[in-house]
């Protein structure tokens, strides 16, 4: 299993996949308005 994850193509699928479900997480996050969500801060100046 170890020479599996050692080959650089199958460690960066995995790391692109990673980094794709945290930014889509940070995205979701961002959007989410809640029950009563406010604006953003700077969106006032």
């Amino acid at each position: 299993m170890k020479p599996f994850f050692a080959r650089h193509g199958v460690r960066f699928v995995l790391k692109t996949l990673f980094y794709a479900v945290v930014l889509l997480a940070l995205v979701y996050l961002y959007s989410y308005r809640g029950v009563a969500g406010g604006h953003f801060i700077y969106n006032e100046f």
